[in-house]
Order: C-alpha cells, then structure tokens, then sequence
C-alpha cells in the first residue's frame, strides 16, 4: 500500500516555482500575491500564514490584508477593487469561510478573473468547462499532480467524487473527465440513493464532502486509489491542543483496503498551497507580458 505523501510532491515542484520566480524578478516584474482575511478565525489564520510563509520561501512577495469581523460585504469587496486596481498585485483571493452575513459568491464575483488565482470566478469556471482553463482551482490541481507524480492510471478508470462543491468536487469531475484524464466520473451528493454501492465501483475515490471519518471501509473496493480532501478538526481532550485533525476517510480502517490512499494531514493539503503559488507565477507572468 502507498502512502501518497503531499510534502514529498510539493517539495519536489517547488524547485521549479522557485526558479520561475527567479526568472520574473530578473525580467522585472516581482509576483505578488494578496490576501483578505475578515475577522480572527482560528483555522483562517493557520492557514493564510501557511499560504504567506510558503511564499516568502519561493520569493513570492505578499500583502496581507485583514478585515474585523464586523465587516461589511461594502468593505470586502472594497478591498477587492483595490487589489484588482493595484498593477503590482498579481493574484488577489480572500480566506473563506467568510463569517455569517457575508456573501462569498459576491466577493468571488469582484475578483479580476486575471488575478483569479484561487479560480472561483465564473470566468474561471467557464473557461475550465470549456476545457480552456486559465487558473485551475488548487484542490483539484493539487490532486492531479498527486496522481501524476505516483503514475497512478486514470484513463479508462471510474473516478468517483463525494462532494459537489464548487471549489473541489465539481471541477475535479470536470478535469478527470476531459481529454488527456479520460476518466468515467460519477459525482456523488447528499441526494445520492446508495452512495456505498456507488463508491465501492471506484478505482479512484475522492472525498471531498467535509464529514470527519465518513468513507468507511464498507464503502470502498479492495486495491482502490483513495484521495481524501477533507480536513475537520475533532474535539479531544486527549489531545494537547483539545482537538484532532482527520479527514473525511476513515484511515485506520480503510488504508488496508487501498492500493493507495493519501492520509490527513500530510496528503492534499500542501499541495493546495503549492498550486496557488503556481497560479500566481503565472498570473505574474500572463500581466506582464500584456503590459509588453
């Protein structure tokens, strides 16, 4: 069984980010990436200074930009247009979740699909369906270069996802399914009739539904490829912190089972970072070369 470890393939691409940076700071133009955090979430400020610190190390200049939590949607989405005005700002995303009262699709609206770099824009999104994608939501980039990195095949393989978001589940079906993947996708939901008959099918399963521990070993066929996104902290007064992380995989009971499985923490999550930082490359790239 193979442990699919994310650290290992992130360190192994950061090598090249980092000398692409070194090519755009030679030509001129140093990339930067902006980031709108609204309020004091503890999980949002973990991982906006994972994100910041993993640029400062491919010398990828950053600005931070936070918000109260009484923030007002007219406030977030200032901070948008003047990340979007500013010509020496790259790529601009804002930390989600957002706190209740906030509408993160309107936000997601005011982001210049140039500077789209976490790709949840509708231009992003449509252009992906359209199998033109420009900036490939990082999730899903994240677990095709984990797949590729392990030679795991995909083509003529049923890929089947559990979870339909917009971030991860949707454009994931989307790019196992095109040309050059060829993978046969089912994309499971909360209305799935059967849901373990339907995932015991998969040579490739994805979960990606953010329930702690919901893929159980019932629900997955002997040498499967799993790939859980979930990340869900657990309380536990066991633990130093009162918490654990888990993901949505039962991983104690279903690695047995699997040809191949990437566990939690350790597995997609740094290479959500990492494609982010590839995103913004060559969003600094692609503004530059429009201002030639």
């Amino acid at each position: 069984m193979i442990v699919i470890s994310g650290p290992e393939v992130a360190g192994h691409l950061e090598a090249g980010l980092q000398a692409e940076s070194a090519r755009l700071r030679a030509a001129g133009c140093v990339p930067t990436l902006a980031v709108i955090q609204v309020g004091d979430n503890p999980a949002s400020t973990t991982y906006v200074r994972t994100k910041l610190n993993t640029a400062e190390r491919l010398s990828i200049a950053t600005r931070c930009v936070k918000l109260p939590v009484t923030a007002r949607q007219a406030d977030v989405e200032a901070a948008v247009d003047s990340l979007n005005a500013d010509a020496t700002v790259h790529g601009v995303l804002c930390q989600l979740p957002l706190p209740k009262g906030l509408d993160s699709g309107g936000v997601a609206l005011r982001i210049d699909p140039r500077k789209d770099v976490d790709g949840l824009t509708p231009v992003s999104a449509g252009l992906l369906a359209l199998g033109m994608p420009r900036f490939v939501p990082c999730t899903p980039a994240g677990v095709l270069e984990l797949l590729t990195h392990y030679r795991i095949e995909v083509a003529g393989k049923t890929a089947v996802i559990v979870g339909r978001s917009n971030i991860v589940g949707r454009p994931l079906s989307i790019l196992l399914s095109s040309k050059g993947w060829d993978a046969t996708v089912v994309l499971c939901h909360s209305h799935t009739a059967n849901l373990a008959a339907v995932t015991r099918q998969a040579d490739i399963l994805v979960a990606a539904l953010g329930r702690p521990e919901f893929v159980t070993a019932d629900m997955v066929q002997e040498g499967a490829v799993v790939i859980d996104v979930g990340m869900n902290r657990v309380q536990d007064a066991g633990r130093p912190k009162g918490y654990r992380l888990c993901g949505d995989v039962d991983y104690a009971a279903v690695a047995p089972r699997c040809r191949a499985i990437t566990p939690v923490p350790g597995g997609v999550g740094p290479m959500t970072v990492t494609m982010l930082m590839k995103n913004t490359l060559r969003a600094a790239r692609q503004l530059q070369q429009a201002q030639r």
